[in-house]
């Protein structure tokens, strides 16, 4: 089998995998991104082989990461944060600082280098607000009080994520890094997400229909994709991760009157690149490592400490909507998701993790994925009586 060919079957053989694993697990009532993960490390070198990581192959993970965090910034307006209000501020500021301080002290236990302890704090920041949606939309509760508050904390809390990210990602590897230079990648990453924002919301505030204008483009994908694409390789030609410019590029392009459109047209085309990053994800799993007792003791430790600093940071914030409230809003925002899994990735890539780190993070947001919506219907029930499920 020549080279193409075997790229082509690699990428056919994931693909199918992953859509089954989603198929599976959308029947389940579960995460479908957990079907994919799995379905990655049975047809990858841990189980199968059938698929294997390699320069060709992991472009397509790389495009789909990229692609995911524009959808993600699309959905996130930023007159949505300006919005939320002080609750929800307090929810994502505290819920952010928890696991941050938890994540940094579990690091520097375990004797990584600065950029991991920072990379490894990143990775248990942010809510998953997919699988906190579908949740809270399936119990009826995603427009009352408390469902607006989650997905205004969830907002915030991606920006900080990604805001730290980009401090990880920024450091220079080795642990030779001193205060000056955490403040200057500090400065370098808020100030290019500050002036991407600010200019770029700025002029299609100004000018909302710029995308579709007819001497550029019938529809806003064209557009959007090159403003996508332009901000990534920028970010990454500075020194951060694409990510962070997808991201932005997908908070700016959100603010078009064609946002609606954009999104549409988008979900296609990340409907079939995405797959190939979760699995690529599952892929790079190395069960062996199960074999140690030290890391399964460690991905309990990290769940554990996931689950309650999440959960006590953000009910914590929320203590003025009333504690059945605040229960509900903590637990709401304890699942990881895939930025967690774009940090461990990045990380792995970087050489801050090793197998079994960048498993323990891939273990902690399957097992917060799983572990969440089973136990929502009570505590909205309580929270919100008002509420109806969707049947």
């Amino acid at each position: 089998m020549d080279e193409l060919a075997q790229v082509l079957f690699q990428l056919f053989v994931l693909l199918a995998a992953t859509k089954i694993g989603d198929e599976i697990f959308k029947r389940l009532g579960q995460p479908t991104l957990v079907g994919e993960i799995l379905a990655g490390v049975i047809v990858g070198p841990a189980v199968l082989g059938w698929y294997g990581i390699s320069a060709e192959t992991e472009l397509f993970a790389q495009i789909g990461a990229v692609l995911l965090l524009f959808q993600v910034g699309v959905h996130t307006r930023v007159g949505d944060l300006v919005r939320v209000g002080a609750t929800a501020l307090s929810v994502a500021i505290l819920g952010v600082a928890l696991p941050f301080i938890g994540g940094f002290a579990v690091a520097t236990a375990l004797d990584l280098p600065l950029e991991g302890r920072v990379f490894l704090a990143a990775a248990l920041t942010a809510t998953s607000v997919g699988i906190t949606s579908r949740a809270l939309d399936h119990l009826g509760a995603l427009r009352t009080v408390s469902g607006r508050v989650v997905l205004g904390a969830a907002i915030i809390d991606d920006v900080l994520a990604m805001l730290i990210v980009a401090v990880a990602v920024g450091m220079p590897s080795g642990g030779g890094v001193n205060a000056g230079e955490i403040l200057l990648t500090l400065a370098l990453a808020a100030a290019f997400i500050v002036v991407v924002l600010v200019a770029g919301t700025g002029i299609l505030s100004r000018r909302p229909s710029l995308l579709t204008e007819p001497r550029f483009a019938e529809t806003p994908l064209l557009p959007g994709m090159i403003v996508m694409l332009g901000l990534a390789a920028l970010s990454a030609a500075i020194g951060l991760a694409a990510i962070i410019g997808a991201f932005l590029a997908g908070m700016v392009v959100g603010e078009s009157a064609e946002r609606d459109a954009l999104e549409k047209e988008t979900a296609p085309i990340a409907a079939f690149f995405t797959p190939f990053f979760f699995g690529f994800v599952g892929a790079q799993v190395d069960l062996t490592v199960f074999g140690s007792p030290q890391t399964i003791a460690l991905l309990l430790g990290v769940t554990a400490l996931a689950v309650v600093a999440k959960f006590a940071g953000s009910a914590a914030g929320a203590l003025r909507k009333g504690r059945a409230r605040a229960v509900l809003i903590g637990w709401a925002m304890v699942p990881r998701g895939e930025v967690e899994i774009i940090v461990a990735g990045l990380a792995l890539a970087a050489g801050a993790f090793g197998p079994d780190l960048y498993l323990v993070v891939v273990g902690m947001v399957v097992i917060t994925s799983l572990l969440v919506p089973p136990l929502m219907p009570p505590l909205v029930r309580r929270a919100e009586p008002t509420a109806v499920a969707h049947t």
